[in-house]
């Protein structure tokens, strides 16, 4: 399928109208929390979130810090259009890939263990709704918050909460973050389409997915 880069620029700008409160300015009300803090048992370490075409020819993978208003701009403003065109038409296979630089060094793996968790339970869905909605309380995170994402996604806020507390996938989260170094990776978010680095704009994403699938 030929795509328009004319209708995936203008979906990306429209989407752009809307992303003030996305960034930690208007962050929603989130219910106290009270859970038992125990460690999670067997966390799935070989986990990984992807969406779209798990055999798609075209491979997309995003090294994302989830404390990187870089990233929280690039989930609200970039993502959704490719999403539209090319993850639900499953045309490519999509993949999240951590890389905590940190910014935030109290929440970077926090929150990262706290998405896998969701996404290992509930499935990849899942975890990139969560991965939406706590973008909205970067630079505000809290455990209430991950709890709160969690419900959000369908998941349990009691075990995100606790996977954020133990960072039960921590181990996970930095073979990312080494396999990024490898690739001389040193900024959030970083876009690869088929191994080659591509600017995390709308029109780049798309100019490389374009070129392999025509």
């Amino acid at each position: 399928m030929e795509h328009s880069r004319r209708a995936v620029l203008a979906a990306s700008a429209a989407g752009v109208v809307g992303v003030a409160g996305c960034l930690g300015d208007d962050t929603p009300d989130t219910p106290e929390y009270d859970c038992d803090g125990t460690e999670p048992a067997d966390p799935d370490v070989e986990y990984r979130p992807v969406i779209g075409d798990p055999d798609s020819e075209v491979l997309v993978q995003t090294f994302e810090d989830f404390t990187c208003e870089g990233c929280a701009t690039f989930k609200a403003d970039i993502f959704p259009t490719i999403e539209e065109t090319y993850i639900e038409t499953e045309e490519i296979r999509y993949e999240h890939w951590d890389f905590p630089i940190p910014v935030d060094d109290q929440w970077a793996v926090p929150v990262a263990s706290a998405a896998r968790g969701v996404g290992a339970r509930e499935g990849s869905r899942a975890f990139f709704t969560f991965a939406d909605v706590i973008y909205e309380f970067i630079g505000n995170y809290s455990y209430d918050a991950i709890g709160y994402a969690a419900e959000e996604a369908g998941a349990d806020p009691c075990a995100a909460i606790a996977d954020a507390e133990h960072e039960s996938y921590a181990t996970p989260i930095g073979e990312d973050r080494a396999e990024g170094e490898s690739r001389g990776l040193s900024s959030t978010p970083t876009v690869y389409v088929n191994g080659d680095e591509v600017e995390p704009s709308a029109e780049a994403i798309s100019t490389a997915i374009d070129a392999v699938l025509s």
